[in-house]
C-alpha cells in the first residue's frame, strides 16, 4: 500500500551549530520525531540568529534575524508558501525581538498552518509588555505545551488560556545506561576521586558562586572531591561583559584555596562528551538563584541519568526531584548546599537511592517518548484549518504596505571619516570642500539609535559613537552649539542662522531615550542640561526639534520639573505662532511653507502626548490636516519646493523637493496615528515613504538602490544626483519609522483590533479632528503661559 505524502513541518527555534540550550533541544525533538514518525516526517527549521555569522546545514531552510522586523514578515510568506503541514514554535522571550519577544506575532498572525508553540519560560507576575507577548502567542497557536505540571495552572490562571489547548510533554532526557561511574573517571584521569559536576551555559544566575563557597567544608570533609563546572559563557553575558564573570569566580577559588578541588572546562560541548561527563560524576549540582526557572534541560538530563543531585528549589526542580529524587536546599545558602552533599559522599546508602529513583523516574522521560507524544499532535491526521484574519486583504495590503528596502549603512560610512559626517557628496563622492555641520551628525545620531533599536549592529554604535563626538564638541562652555566646521577642523566664523541647538537637544535625548548601555545616559544628561536653557531663544523648527529631544528625555526621568517647564514653554510658542497666523483657508504657524514643515504638528502631537495637554493635539491635528491638503493630491505626495517655497496666496514651487520633507512627513503621521488611532494616518505615512520609491510627481525613485544612498532632490528634470548627508539620513529616519510601526499595520491588518479598522478611501477628505477625551483641557490660554513663563 502506497504511503501518502510526508507530514512538512516547520520548526521555529534557535538551532545549531548556535550554542544555546533552545538549540540543543530543537535538534534532539526532531530527530525523536523523526524516530516516532517512521519516515513519514520532513523537518523545515526557521533558524533564529543574533548577530553571528554561523553557517548553517539541512534542516534549516530560513533565518530570522533577531531584531529586524521585515525578517518575520519574510518567514511567514516563506513558510506560506512551502505549504507546511504545521509549525512548532520553540518561545522563549529573549530568543526573538520586539519589547518581551513580541515580533514572533508579526510571524504566527500571517501563517496559513496550524501552530503549535512550547513554552520554554513562564513568568508569574509578568509586566504588562511580557504578559500581552505571551498571551499573543498563545491566541495565535492551536496548541501550546508547557514541560512542568506547575505551567498548565500559570497559563490557566495569569494568561488565561484554555485547558483544552494545554499539553503537558516533559522535557526529553537522553537513555543513557545506569553505569558505574569509575570506568568513565578513567577516562578522564579522575581515578580515585569523587566528582561533583555542574554544566550550561555560565551566568550570574546560575549561582556557581554559592557553591564554590561551600567547597571549602566540602573538601575538609571529603579531600579527594573535584567539581567540575562545565560549559562556555553564556554568549549574551560574553557580548556585553566578556568574561569578567568566569574570571571572579576564578579568583574567587584561588581565594578560597581550592584550586586542587576545582576544574573549569570553557567550552560548548556536545551530546556524546556531555553524557561521558554526566557518567563519571557522582554528584550533579544546580545551584540557581531565581526560582522562576520552569524547565531546565541541564537538569533533566541529570536526572535522567541517575544521578545524585542537589539543586536549589527552582519550579522544575521542585518537580524533578520530588519524591526522594534529589536533595533541595535554600537559594544562596551555602552552608546547607556543603551539608547536603557531603551527607551524600559519606552515606553510600543514600547516594545509591538517590540514583536509582532519579534513574527509574527517567524511564518515564526519555527522548523516544518525548518524540512520540510530540508527533502524536505534528502528525495529526485532521489538524485545524487556521483562519489568520477576521477580513479578507488584498495583495497590496498584504505585501507592498511591508516591504521596504532592506537598510543599509553602506553609503553612510562612505560619508563618515573620524571626525564626522561630511555635509555633501559629488554623486556619490564626500566633498571635503563643504566640510562637516552638527546638524547632519546630530540626525545622524538619531538615525543610528533608531537602526541599532531594530538591527543591535555593532556597525551602527561605532558610527553613532563618531557623530556624537562631533556634536559633543560642538557645544560651547554656555551649552550654545557651533553648526559648520571646516574641513581642517576649525569652526566657521559668522555662521548663518540655524536648528542646530534644536537637533543637538533632540540627538541627545534619543540615546537618552534607548541607550545602548547606561553610561551614555550620564554623560549626555549633563550635556542636555548645559544647552536646554537656550530653547526658547530658538526659531520655532529649533522649537520644534528641542520639543522631540525633551520628550525623550522625559522618557528617561519623567518626573525632570525643569525639562517639562521648558518643553511647555516651547509649545505653547508654537502654539501662539498658530493662533497669531492661523486664517480660515491658512492653518498654519507662518505665512509661508518652507523647509521641514511637518516637524512643526510632529512637535505638537509629541507635545500632546507627553504632556496630556489636549490643545496641542487640537492644533497639531489641524495644521497636519492643512499640510496634507497642500502636499497629498490623492495619488501621490508633491511636496513643497525649495525653488520660491510656498507663500500664502501665491502658488506652491513644485521643485526641487527635498528629502527632508519627506522624513518629517512619515514622523508627522506615526505621531497623528498614536495620538487619535486613526488607521488613515498610517495609510498616508506609507504613501509619504512611497515618495523616495517613484511614488512622486515624476514617478522616479529618489533613493538610489544601487549605491544605498539617497539623491539630493527632485528637480523638474530628474534627480538630484548628488548624495550628501542630509538627503542620506532623511531616508534612514523614514525607513525606521515605517519598520518601528510594522507591529501596528500588522495588528490593524489582520483585524487583532476590530477597533482600528475603518476602511476608507485615501484621498477621501481626511477627517475632522477628534477631541482626545483622556487629555486634560487647560484654560489658561497658549500666549498668557507664553508670556508667564519667557
Amino acid at each position: 500500500m502506497a504511503k501518502g505524502p510526508k507530514k512538512k513541518v516547520a520548526f521555529i527555534s534557535s538551532f545549531l551549530p548556535r550554542k544555546c540550550g533552545i538549540a540543543t533541544f530543537c535538534s534532539d525533538l526532531i530527530e525523536s520525531t523523526r524516530t516516532a514518525a517512521k519516515g513519514d516526517f520532513e523537518p523545515l527549521v526557521v533558524a533564529m540568529r543574533q548577530n553571528d555569522d554561523l553557517k548553517y546545514d539541512d534542516p534549516v531552510k530560513f533565518e530570522i534575524r533577531q531584531n529586524v522586523k521585515k525578517d518575520y514578515i519574510c518567514a511567514a510568506d516563506y513558510i506560506n508558501f512551502s505549504h507546511v503541514d504545521v509549525v512548532s514554535v520553540q518561545h522563549e522571550f529573549g530568543l526573538f525581538g520586539g519589547d518581551a519577544g513580541s515580533y514572533l506575532s508579526l510571524l504566527l498572525n500571517r501563517l496559513k498552518a496550524p501552530v503549535i508553540t512550547t513554552l520554554h519560560t513562564l513568568l508569574d507576575d509578568p509586566s504588562p509588555a511580557y504578559h500581552q507577548s505571551l498571551v499573543d502567542v498563545c491566541d495565535a497557536s492551536y496548541k501550546v505545551i508547557t514541560m512542568n505540571e506547575r505551567g498548565v495552572g500559570m497559563l490557566k490562571d495569569i494568561y488565561s488560556v484554555s485547558g483544552k489547548k494545554i499539553q503537558l510533554i516533559p522535557h526529553g532526557i537522553p537513555d543513557l545506561p545506569f553505569v558505574d561511574n569509575n570506568y568513565y573517571k578513567h577516562k578522564f584521569g579522575m581515578e580515585g576521586r569523587r566528582t561533583i559536576l555542574t554544566f550550561g551555559l555560565l551566568s550570574k544566575n546560575k549561582g556557581i558562586e554559592v557553591m564554590l563557597r561551600a567547597m571549602p567544608a566540602i573538601v575538609e570533609a571529603e579531600p579527594s572531591v573535584l567539581y567540575i563546572i562545565l560549559g562556555m559563557t553564556h554568549p549574551s553575558v560574553l557580548k556585553q561583559d566578556g568574561e569578567s564573570y568566569r574570571f571572579s569566580l576564578q579568583r574567587m577559588v584561588k581565594e578560597l584555596g581550592c584550586t586542587e578541588h576545582v576544574i573549569f572546562h570553557n567550552r560548548f560541548v556536545r551530546d556524546e562528551e556531555l553524557h561521558n561527563f554526566l557518567c563519571a560524576a557522582d554528584i550533579y549540582v544546580t545551584p540557581y538563584l531565581n526560582r522562576e526557572q520552569l524547565t531546565s534541560g541541564t537538569l533533566s538530563f541529570a536526572v535522567g541519568t541517575g544521578k545524585a543531585v542537589v539543586s536549589t528549589p527552582y519550579w522544575a526542580a521542585i518537580e524533578l526531584l520530588a519524591d526522594g529524587r534529589g536533595k533541595l536546599v535554600r537559594f544562596g545558602d551555602s552552608k546547607e548546599t556543603a551539608e547536603a552533599i557531603i551527607e551524600i559522599l559519606r552515606d553510600d546508602s543514600l547516594f545509591y537511592a538517590l540514583r536509582r529513583r532519579a534513574y527509574d523516574y527517567g524511564r518515564s522521560r526519555t527522548w523516544s517518548k518525548t518524540g512520540q507524544a510530540y508527533w502524536k499532535l505534528l502528525g495529526a491526521k485532521r489538524l485545524p484549518i487556521r483562519i489568520t484574519a477576521k477580513a479578507a486583504r488584498s495583495v497590496p495590503k498584504t505585501i507592498s504596505s511591508i516591504e521596504v528596502p532592506e537598510p543599509s549603512l553602506a553609503h553612510l560610512e562612505k560619508l563618515t571619516d573620524g571626525t564626522g559626517l561630511y555635509q555633501h557628496a559629488r554623486f556619490t563622492i564626500p566633498n571635503r570642500e563643504d566640510g562637516y555641520c552638527t546638524d547632519d551628525n546630530a540626525r545622524a545620531v538619531i538615525a543610528m539609535t533608531k537602526y541599532y533599536t531594530q538591527y543591535t549592529e555593532p556597525q551602527a554604535i561605532r558610527l553613532m559613537d563618531t557623530y556624537l563626538s562631533f556634536i559633543l564638541y560642538s557645544q560651547n562652555s554656555d551649552g550654545s552649539v557651533r553648526n559648520f566646521m571646516n574641513f581642517d577642523g576649525t569652526w566657521q566664523k559668522d555662521e548663518p542662522v540655524n536648528d542646530a541647538l534644536g537637533r543637538v537637544l533632540w540627538a541627545f535625548g534619543s540615546v537618552m531615550a534607548k541607550p545602548p548601555s547606561a553610561s551614555y545616559v550620564s554623560i549626555l544628561k549633563d550635556c542636555f542640561d548645559k544647552s536646554v536653557k537656550h530653547v526658547r531663544n530658538q526659531h520655532p523648527r529649533g522649537m520644534a526639534y528641542s520639543i522631540l529631544g525633551m520628550s525623550d528625555y522625559l522618557q528617561q526621568f519623567p518626573g525632570a520639573s525643569d525639562i517639562k517647564r521648558q518643553l511647555t514653554t516651547a509649545a505653547d510658542t508654537l502654539v501662539a505662532l498658530y493662533e497669531k497666523n492661523t486664517l480660515p483657508d491658512w492653518q498654519w504657524f507662518e505665512d509661508v511653507l518652507t523647509y521641514d514643515n511637518a516637524i512643526l504638528p510632529l512637535a505638537l502631537f509629541v507635545a500632546g502626548l507627553t504632556s496630556g495637554y489636549k490643545e496641542y493635539v487640537d492644533v497639531a491635528e489641524k495644521t497636519c490636516r492643512f499640510l496634507l491638503a497642500n502636499t497629498f493630491n490623492g495619488e501621490h505626495f508633491s511636496f513643497v519646493g525649495c525653488k520660491g517655497w510656498y507663500p500664502r496666496g501665491v502658488a506652491k514651487a513644485p521643485f526641487d523637493q527635498q528629502p527632508i520633507e519627506v522624513a518629517s512627513t512619515v514622523m508627522m503621521l506615526k505621531a497623528a496615528y498614536d495620538a487619535t488611532e486613526r488607521p488613515t494616518y498610517l495609510t498616508l505615512q506609507r504613501k509619504a515613504f512611497d515618495w523616495f520609491l517613484g511614488e512622486n510627481d515624476l514617478h522616479i525613485p529618489v533613493y538610489d538602490f544601487r549605491s544605498k544612498g539617497c539623491n539630493d532632490a527632485l528637480t523638474p528634470s530628474g534627480v538630484n544626483i548628488n548624495q550628501g548627508a542630509e538627503s542620506m539620513l532623511s531616508f534612514l529616519l523614514s525607513l525606521m519609522t515605517i519598520v518601528e510601526g510594522y507591529a501596528i499595520v500588522d495588528k490593524i491588518e489582520t483585524g487583532m483590533d476590530v477597533s482600528l479598522r475603518r476602511e476608507r478611501p485615501i484621498d477621501e477628505e481626511l477627517p475632522k479632528p477628534v477631541p482626545v477625551e483622556d487629555m486634560p483641557a487647560d484654560t489658561t490660554s497658549p500666549k498668557k503661559r507664553v508670556e508667564e513663563l519667557t
